[in-house]
């Protein structure tokens, strides 16, 4: 099992645990009897989760205000943490965001903020918290991808940028650690119907997508950490959005481009 046991010292530190997966991933791993920090720039949504988590599986849920492209705070995490007599053995890199739109139309500023939230920051956060479990020999990191890893999108060209360094960064990392006791697993869900497609994660292209190939946020959640407890290298939930994985990664570029192009409402 590559999950380590449940332990009152220990905790997993979840980010962007406020709403969607995040929430999710936190109840999934205190179901499992693992204390959890939530961290968040929302407060409230957090300490809501928190009194919920702790009285429907009775463990320990913390609370941490952050904005993970903060290096200064990330840097100041495991003191604050040590603090409250608790260490880090699982960590969920879950925090980020999208746009949709042409790159031409769409705000540089607010890209570039994305790619220091959806990339940068799980880079420092792994790099804060990871090598402390290897020098223990127990943990375990869970970095959200997304199934857009696997091919280029138009019209999401930034996010879906982030997420396949997610992707190949999580693998990389997942064969250095390879014998340590520590695993590190990416988790690739196609759409999931959470506040971040409300909020324009898709581009636009939400009302195109059929209603099959949605996954609930919980479902996404089991999956993933029960892939993390297994150690895999990759998991992406739900038949369908395997297949199209396997499909994203192998379709020749001068087929996919313009039919992804077509798939997408914005740009024409």
């Amino acid at each position: 099992m590559s999950l380590p046991p449940p332990d009152p010292k220990s905790t997993c530190l979840v980010t962007g645990a406020s709403s969607g997966i995040g929430a999710e991933v936190a109840r999934e791993l205190a179901r499992r009897g693992h204390g959890v920090t939530l961290a968040a720039r929302r407060e409230d949504r957090l300490t809501e989760l928190s009194e919920e988590i702790e009285v429907e599986h009775g463990v320990r849920a913390e609370t941490v205000a952050l904005d993970v492209a903060d290096a200064d705070a990330r840097r100041g995490l495991p003191a604050q943490l040590e603090e409250r007599g608790l260490q880090v053995e699982v960590l969920v890199n879950n925090a980020g965001f999208g746009s949709g739109g042409a790159f031409t139309e769409l705000d540089a500023d607010a890209e570039t903020a994305m790619v220091r939230t959806n990339l940068e920051a799980l880079v420092g956060m792994t790099g804060v918290f990871l090598p402390p479990m290897v020098e223990r020999g127990r943990g375990a990191v869970l970095n959200l991808a997304s199934l857009i890893s696997f091919q280029p999108v138009p019209f999401q060209a930034t996010y879906g940028a982030t997420k396949a360094a997610v992707l190949s960064f999580t693998e990389a990392i997942h064969g250095e650690v390879a014998g340590s006791g520590v695993t590190v697993t990416a988790v690739c869900p196609g759409p999931v119907r959470t506040e971040f497609g409300e909020a324009g994660g898709f581009g636009g292209a939400d009302d195109k997508i059929p209603d099959r190939f949605w996954l609930e946020p919980d479902k996404v959640a089991a999956d993933a950490v029960k892939g993390l407890d297994n150690g895999d290298r990759v998991v992406v939930p739900g038949l369908r959005n395997q297949l199209l994985s396997l499909g994203g990664q192998h379709t020749p570029r001068w087929v996919l481009l313009p039919l992804l192009r077509r798939f997408y409402p914005v740009g024409d």
